[in-house]
C-alpha cells in the first residue's frame, strides 16, 4: 500500500505543482527564447525542474514518515537526497544564469562527490564475458578482481568509473532534453523499471526512490508534452543525476540504464566525436542530435518521442527480465550499431543536400 500511496502522491503533487512553477517562471522573467537548437514558437516557462524537485521531495518525505530506510540503505538514500538538491541548486541557478560549460561540469564532479562520500559508488557488477581472458590479458587485474563471475572494482577504480558514470549520465539526459517531452517521458520508464526490478528482488524503501520520481514526472508530463507548456530547464541535471544514483541503488545497473537510455548514449557518444572532428566543443549544443535530425527531416515531434518511448521500454523489459548477461551485451551492441548507423546515414545526407 506504501508504494501506490508514494506514487498518487508524488504524481498529484507534480500535477498541482507544475502550473505554480509555471507561473514562477513567468513572473521572474525565466523563460525560454526561440533561437539555437531550440525552433519553438514564443517564449516558454522553463522551472520545470522546480514542479519535479518539489513533487519528488513530497514523495520522499512520505517515504521518511512511513518507511524510513534503515541499515545500509539509510546512508545510500541521504547521499541521493542531498546530491539531488545540490544539483537541483545548480540548476536553477543555469535557468537564471546560463552557467558556461566549465561551471556545469564543476557540479558535476561536486554531484559525483557527494555520491562517493554516501557510498553510492560502483563497486562490482556481472560480468557479461563467457571467461575472464579479457581481464588477464590486458592486466587490468591490478585494478579488479574477478568473484563468482562477478567483477569487483579496487578503491582507486571505483572513483574514477563512479565519476564517469554521473558525468555521462547527467549529460546525456541533458543532450536528450531537445524535444517535448522526450527526456521526462524517457527518464519516467527508466525510474519505474528501477522500482520494479529492486522491489522484485526484496530491496523495501530502494524502490520507493525511483518510485516517487516516476509519478513526479507522470504528474509534470502533461503540461510538457508536444507542444510543450513549460520546459525542464535545468530540471534536466537533476534527472540526469538521479538516473545515475538511482541506478546504482537498484541492481543490474549497467544493463538496465544502458539498454533504457542507450539511444542517447549513443547520440551523445556520436555527437562528441563529431564535434571534436570539427575542432568545436564537445559540449556546445547544436542541432545534430538523433532526434533533432529526426525533427529537421519533417518528422513530427509526438511520433519522434513515442518511437523513443517505445525503444527505451523494449530494451528496459529486456535488461530486467533477461537472465544472460551476454544477451543483454548482444542487445546493446544491436541498439548501438543501429543508432550509429542512422546517424551515420543522416549525416550523409544532409552532407549531400
Amino acid at each position: 500500500m506504501i508504494y501506490l500511496t508514494v506514487f498518487i502522491a508524488a504524481l498529484l503533487a507534480g500535477l498541482g505543482l507544475t502550473p505554480l512553477a509555471g507561473w514562477l517562471s513567468r513572473r521572474w522573467g525565466v523563460m525560454a527564447q526561440p533561437g539555437g537548437r531550440r525552433l519553438h514558437a514564443g517564449l516558454i516557462p522553463k522551472l520545470g525542474g522546480v514542479a519535479i524537485f518539489a513533487a519528488w521531495l513530497v514523495g520522499i518525505g512520505l517515504v521518511y514518515w512511513l518507511l524510513p530506510p534503515v541499515g545500509g540503505d539509510r546512508l545510500l538514500l541521504r547521499g541521493v537526497v542531498w546530491g539531488s538538491v545540490f544539483v537541483f541548486a545548480w540548476g536553477l541557478l543555469d535557468d537564471w544564469l546560463n552557467l558556461s560549460a566549465g561551471w556545469l561540469f564543476v557540479m558535476q564532479l561536486v554531484a559525483a562527490a557527494i555520491a562517493v562520500g554516501h557510498e553510492v559508488f560502483i563497486e562490482r557488477f556481472t560480468n557479461p564475458l563467457a571467461s575472464d581472458w579479457l581481464w588477464t590479458e590486458t592486466g587490468l587485474t591490478a585494478v579488479l578482481s574477478l568473484q563468482n563471475n562477478i567483477v569487483v572494482l579496487r578503491y582507486p577504480l571505483v572513483l574514477l568509473v563512479t565519476l564517469l558514470w554521473v558525468v555521462a549520465l547527467v549529460n546525456a539526459v541533458n543532450m536528450l532534453d531537445g524535444l517535448d517531452g522526450l527526456a521526462a517521458g524517457v527518464c519516467t520508464i527508466a525510474a519505474l523499471l528501477f522500482s520494479w526490478h529492486s522491489y522484485s528482488l526484496g530491496q523495501t524503501a530502494v524502490p520507493l526512490f525511483p518510485l516517487a520520481l516516476a509519478g513526479a514526472l507522470l504528474g509534470f508530463l502533461p503540461y510538457n508534452f508536444a507542444p510543450a507548456r513549460i520546459f525542464l530547464g535545468g530540471g534536466a541535471y537533476l534527472l540526469g543525476y538521479q538516473m545515475a544514483t538511482l541506478s546504482i541503488l537498484s541492481p543490474a545497473k549497467f544493463s538496465t540504464v544502458l539498454l533504457v537510455l542507450a539511444v542517447p548514449i549513443m547520440d551523445v557518444a556520436w555527437q562528441i566525436v563529431a564535434r571534436l572532428r570539427q575542432g568545436k566543443s564537445p559540449f556546445r549544443g547544436d542541432r545534430g542530435h538523433l532526434h533533432f535530425r529526426l525533427s529537421d527531416r519533417g518528422l513530427p515531434t509526438q511520433w519522434i518521442v513515442l518511437g523513443y518511448y517505445g525503444v527505451a521500454l523494449a530494451f528496459g523489459l529486456v535488461a530486467v527480465l533477461a537472465s544472460s548477461a551476454r544477451m543483454k551485451l548482444l542487445m546493446l551492441g544491436v541498439v548501438s550499431t543501429a543508432v550509429f548507423l542512422l546517424l551515420f546515414w543522416l549525416s550523409r545526407r544532409q552532407k549531400q543536400k
